[in-house]
C-alpha cells in the first residue's frame, strides 16, 4: 500500500507518518519504479503500536526503547517493566503537578468575586503583579522533560504525533 493508504488504515497523518520514519520508529520501506513508498501489513502493525504507545503519553524515546524489545523478542523484558514504573512515576508527578496547577487556577478565580472594570480586575491584578515578581528556577525531573507529556506543550517544530 502507498502512504496514503498506511494513513487511512492507520488513522494517521501522512506527515506523522514520514516523521515517524525520520525518526527511526518506522523503519524505511522499500520504493516502486514510480518512487512511491510501498508499506505492507508490519508497517500498519508497527504504526498501531507506536500510535497506541503515544496515547499511552510516552515518549518518542521511551516508545523507541519498547520498540527494540519488541524487535528482540527472545530478550528479557525486565528493562520494559523498568520503563513502564519509570513512567507511571512520571505520570504520578504530572498529577501532582496538575493539582497544583488546580489549586493556584482556584486561588486566582477567587481574586475576582464579581464583574469589575478591567482596571479592577482580581485576576488580571494578581497576574499581573505575580509575572513582575522574581521566580525560582523550577524543579526539573530527573531525565524527564517536564510537560513532554502534555499536548499544549508540544514544540511547533516537532509536533505530538
Amino acid at each position: 500500500m502507498k502512504i496514503g493508504e498506511l494513513a487511512t488504515a492507520t488513522q494517521t497523518q501522512v506527515e506523522t507518518i514520514r516523521y515517524y520514519e525520520h525518526e527511526g520508529l518506522l523503519p524505511l520501506t522499500a520504493r516502486t519504479a514510480g518512487n512511491y513508498r510501498i508499506y505492507g501489513p508490519g508497517h500498519v502493525e508497527r504504526l498501531a503500536f507506536i500510535r497506541h504507545c503515544r496515547s499511552l503519553d510516552m515518549t518518542l524515546d521511551e516508545i523507541r526503547v519498547l520498540l527494540r524489545f519488541k524487535d528482540a523478542p527472545a530478550e528479557d523484558c525486565g528493562d520494559v517493566n523498568a520503563l513502564l514504573d519509570e513512567h507511571i512515576g512520571h505520570v504520578a508527578a504530572r498529577i501532582r503537578d496538575l493539582r497544583q496547577l488546580e489549586k493556584q487556577l482556584k486561588a486566582l478565580r477567587d481574586q475576582c468575586v464579581g464583574p469589575h472594570s478591567a482596571e479592577h480586575c482580581g485576576i488580571l491584578n494578581e497576574l499581573a503583579h505575580a509575572a513582575a515578581a522574581p521566580r525560582a528556577p523550577a524543579a526539573v525531573h530527573e531525565e524527564h522533560v517536564h510537560g513532554s507529556h502534555g499536548r499544549a506543550t508540544r514544540n511547533a517544530a516537532a509536533p505530538r504525533r
